[in-house]
């Protein structure tokens, strides 16, 4: 049995208790990255304001890395996840390592595999797979582990069934960070693929999309669609309570629309009133 399914049935039986697997709303640094680019420790109080202890980022915004870290620990910001990009994972995965051990990082986040405009098949998928084993295993080492964040060119067909799928399932060194909107951008259920992968997916990018926008493959689409969450087309309450029976912990909100400093209090009001049972 996988063990976030004996955390689970633990949790059921009254073994452990709620907190710990209790969700934390957090969020992706990137949703500020334009309020950052003007005045870097107030972005981060703001942040700390609104009651949000959990974040996600590895950018610093122009400033030094040590104090960047520094304004972390003042406003009590936890890094519980940083980003790295594909080229850093293939180039240098223990510096890698030795960034996220300095932030006190649990996971590091991939966005992005990088291919030739509208072009991704199952060359870049298999390189991109072998990567992702090899320096996750580094990573591992260090007790850190490594999520690939989807965009939805992902999911394209391939064989009986996706692009996503053959990563999924030749995934030995890495899991899933699950970006709802792009799951769903492109073609696919967040809920049902929770469903399907229960133990690939460890954390959560709760982000909305505006009512009547229609995906695609591409895994680009506009920012203005990000939504407040409960507000938009994704069942974002639906896919919060699957989570929490998976034993997902992590969950953050990315906003990427110039709207992100009023939305993001009126989404996490949203999350804060889902029921879990």
């Amino acid at each position: 049995m996988k063990p976030k399914k004996i955390i689970y049935l633990l949790f059921v039986f009254g073994i452990f208790s709620s907190d710990l697997i209790a969700q934390e709303y957090g969020i992706q640094l990137y949703s500020l990255r334009n309020h950052f680019s003007k005045n870097i420790e107030q972005s981060l109080k703001t942040i700390s304001d609104w009651g949000i202890e959990t974040i996600e980022g590895g950018d610093t915004y122009g400033m030094e890395e040590a104090e960047f870290r520094s304004l972390l620990a003042k406003y009590k910001l936890n890094p519980i996840s940083i980003g790295a990009s594909y080229e850093e994972l293939r180039d240098n995965p223990e510096a890698v390592a030795e960034k996220a051990l300095r932030y006190g990082a649990r996971f590091v986040m991939c966005s992005w595999i990088p291919h030739d405009g509208t072009r991704f098949d199952i060359e870049n998928t298999k390189a991109a797979v072998k990567i992702f084993n090899e320096s996750g295993a580094i990573l591992k080492r260090e007790g850190i582990t490594l999520a690939y964040h989807a965009h939805g060119y992902e999911f394209r067909p391939y064989e009986y069934g996706t692009l996503f799928d053959y990563m999924a399932q030749n995934a030995k060194n890495f899991s899933l960070e699950m970006d709802v909107f792009w799951i769903t951008h492109g073609g696919e259920d967040p809920i049902k693929l929770l469903e399907k992968y229960p133990d690939f997916v460890v954390m959560l990018h709760l982000k909305d999309m505006q009512k009547g926008i229609k995906g695609n493959d591409t895994g680009s689409e506009n920012v203005e669609t990000n939504v407040v969450l409960g507000q938009g087309q994704i069942d974002i309450a639906g896919i919060v309570q699957k989570a929490h029976s998976q034993g997902i912990r992590y969950m953050f909100i990315e906003d990427e629309s110039s709207r992100v400093i009023e939305q993001v209090p009126q989404s996490l009001a949203f999350l804060k009133g889902i029921s879990i049972k």
